[in-house]
């Protein structure tokens, strides 16, 4: 589906292209930044932080790489500290011998004695030479080691400085997915709270249909007593057949013959 879409854009892009004279190019662009940010969008946010764990967690094989990096140079830091150090002794032990037989040259003798043995000033001045020589070789070569010590110590530093800045940035970043994943949480609950809303909503009417149920019950009720009071209603009271005597006899008083004997009939 996806693909047909981009083959339809294409089209248009083409004709449109060709019917107005605007470069396809422009279309182009257009068309891929708004396929990327539309698939970037429709990407859930619980998946892209998933991504940016993992991409987290795929720091530590580059922060182990390094840290092994650093490790060797500080091996090699040491040793050349330890080269240049005993280059530095020899030095000191070669300038002390280089002194020595300077001096006893310049006393002037023709024959000097060392552990024992005798030497003439000829061969004490060519041993001289030879020592000096070498002096100066080995001096060469400390400053040589100065150099590459100098410069790999200020390597290591900024080794060590860019591993400070990569683990702070590496922690810096664990922090901001955890304030991210606490943020989607607040942001999830809210939107579940807000579905629940519409169920409120519902039940609001399910109430307002009892009520309305409950309502027209009650009216039923109230006229079934309505009707039981004003029909079919027996009379509790005893009404008495003395009145019923006074009202007949009150009657007929117009008739006199009649009175007594419709009284009769009416007790018999």
């Amino acid at each position: 589906m996806l693909k047909k879409a981009i083959v339809a854009g294409g089209a248009v892009a083409l004709l449109s292209s060709l019917a107005v004279g605007v470069p396809l190019a422009s279309y182009t662009r257009c068309g891929v930044s708004w396929l990327r940010d539309s698939a970037s969008d429709a990407v859930p946010l619980e998946w892209e932080l998933k991504r940016a764990r993992q991409m987290i967690s795929d720091l530590k094989p580059e922060i182990t790489d390094n840290a092994k990096r650093i490790a060797r140079e500080k091996i090699e830091v040491v040793r050349l500290e330890k080269q240049l150090n005993e280059t530095e002794s020899r030095l000191a032990s070669a300038q002390n011998d280089i002194e020595r037989l300077t001096g006893d040259l310049e006393g002037g003798n023709e024959y000097f004695t060392y552990a024992g043995r005798t030497y003439t000033s000829v061969q004490v001045k060519d041993d001289l030479k030879n020592r000096f020589k070498r002096f100066k070789t080995r001096r060469a070569t400390a400053d040589k080691l100065q150099q590459m010590l100098t410069a790999r110590q200020s390597t290591l530093s900024a080794a060590q400085h860019r591993m400070e800045e990569m683990l702070s940035a590496k922690r810096q970043l664990e922090v901001e997915v955890e304030n991210l994943q606490a943020r989607l949480g607040a942001l999830r609950v809210a939107q579940t709270a807000s579905e629940l809303s519409l169920d409120d909503s519902h039940l609001s009417q399910t109430r307002r249909l009892l009520d309305e149920i409950e309502t027209r019950i009650d009216v039923e009720e109230e006229t079934m007593s309505v009707d039981a009071e004003y029909f079919g209603e027996i009379n509790l009271e005893d009404s008495g057949d003395e009145d019923l005597l006074d009202d007949i006899a009150n009657y007929f008083d117009s008739e006199p013959g009649q009175s007594k004997a419709l009284v009769a009939i009416q007790l018999n």
